[in-house]
């Protein structure tokens, strides 16, 4: 479980911070307002790109933690600006990396109550919880940023998305 899941967040979450990096760079030589890039939807009831950095931070966070069986981390700066968002994927980056790899033993039989006390509260298997909710989710926002920023003129392609593996 350790296997399928940080080592493909660490991967996709660097190339995410690359892929702000070149952003930020495409707003400074066009002379952008970076504003215009992290608040950018490809349509109005969807989450702006800043959001969609955030919540592949919070899925890539909360996956790991509890397939760890390890408190859910509250991350609590700020995503107005491309710095403060790598600063995001960072402490991320750091919390996964963080994690005991034994503590992801047996995880995968695991039962984990999602949402506890709420009309969405939701029992479910940890491997469940990761291959068919937990890594979809992430992916989705994780695109949905690459594509927010290609979609607005940023020089980024498929090697970028992909980072190194």
């Amino acid at each position: 479980m350790h296997a399928a899941s940080v080592p493909v967040f660490q991967q996709m979450l660097a190339a995410l911070a690359g892929v702000l990096s070149k952003a930020e760079a495409h707003a400074v030589d066009g002379k952008i307002e970076p504003a215009a890039l992290l608040q950018a939807r490809l349509f109005p009831d969807m989450f702006p790109l800043a959001r969609q950095v955030r919540i592949a931070c919070d899925f890539a966070a909360s996956v790991s933690a509890r397939l760890a069986g390890a408190e859910v981390p509250a991350y609590e700066g700020g995503d107005a600006t491309f710095a403060d968002l790598r600063r995001r994927i960072e402490a991320t980056l750091a919390f996964i990396g963080g994690l005991d790899v034994a503590a992801f033993d047996g995880s995968g039989a695991r039962e984990l109550l999602l949402r506890p006390g709420t009309p969405k509260e939701r029992r479910i298997g940890g491997q469940a919880y990761l291959l068919a909710y937990g890594l979809p989710q992430f992916f989705f926002h994780v695109t949905t940023a690459y594509d927010l920023l290609r979609h607005n003129g940023v020089a980024i392609g498929k090697k970028d998305y992909m980072g190194a593996y």
